[in-house]
């Protein structure tokens, strides 16, 4: 077994100038090593689940250490306290990303959920956000009744919501709309909300329509039946 000083000093070694410039374009602050992901999924693989060490990388404060600590933290040994914390230390919507990733696949994504799209914090609330569209996409967790109100909830804040905030309600929209049962009402919705703004920064990421991405994804379930 690998310890957190030796798995740093692989990412230090596993890293670049170039990967960096991108993370730094994406928003991504200091201390980072600039790691690919396709570097880190596999030293994650070497490692396998550990929890320990997950907490141990996060505490780190290294951008690459702390993706690598989602990929290897255990979902079943989730607590609020920790998701808080870990929620509270984010700083940037590829860490806020990658943490949704874990939340998603824990026992407490759904009450987690319910208090971070309520927050006014920009990264805390597009957490939120981010795990209601992987539980909108999951639809043998919850029924469609559960998902129906946030689309007016969407409709009625996601303009007056910080900048990521709109990205992933936008994205939550389209995730509810993809239910068969919400679909017309996530795009009625959708179509009153109109175009919404993100900042992407110097980046060539866009803001997805809600309307056509819903319709798209739709289309391609029907195709599938």
């Amino acid at each position: 077994m690998m310890s957190v000083d030796e798995v740093l000093h692989t990412l230090e070694a596993l890293g670049s100038e170039q990967a960096r410039k991108t993370y730094r374009r994406h928003g991504v602050k200091e201390p980072l090593y600039g790691v690919s992901y396709a570097e880190l999924k596999k030293l994650a693989k070497k490692l396998k689940i550990n929890h320990d060490l997950a907490q141990s990388l996060w505490v780190s404060e290294n951008h690459d250490a702390r993706i690598l600590a989602l990929m290897v933290a255990d979902p079943k040994q989730a607590t609020d306290t920790l998701v808080d914390k870990w929620a509270g230390d984010l700083s940037d919507y590829v860490l806020t990303d990658a943490l949704s990733a874990y939340v998603g696949k824990t026992a407490i994504s759904r009450e987690r959920t319910e208090a971070w799209t309520l927050s006014p914090e920009e990264w805390t609330s597009m957490l939120g956000w981010n795990v209601l569209a992987a539980l909108a996409l999951a639809e043998q967790i919850l029924p469609d009744s559960y998902f129906e109100p946030y689309i007016s909830r969407i409709e009625r804040d996601i303009h007056g919501s910080k900048n990521r905030t709109r990205h992933a309600m936008n994205n939550a929209l389209i995730a509810i709309g993809t239910r068969a049962v919400l679909e017309q009402k996530a795009v009625d919705s959708a179509t009153r909300i109109g175009k919404v703004i993100v900042d992407h920064g110097d980046t060539n990421c866009k803001t997805p329509d809600a309307v056509t991405y819903i319709k798209k994804a739709n289309e391609r379930t029907a195709e599938k039946v």
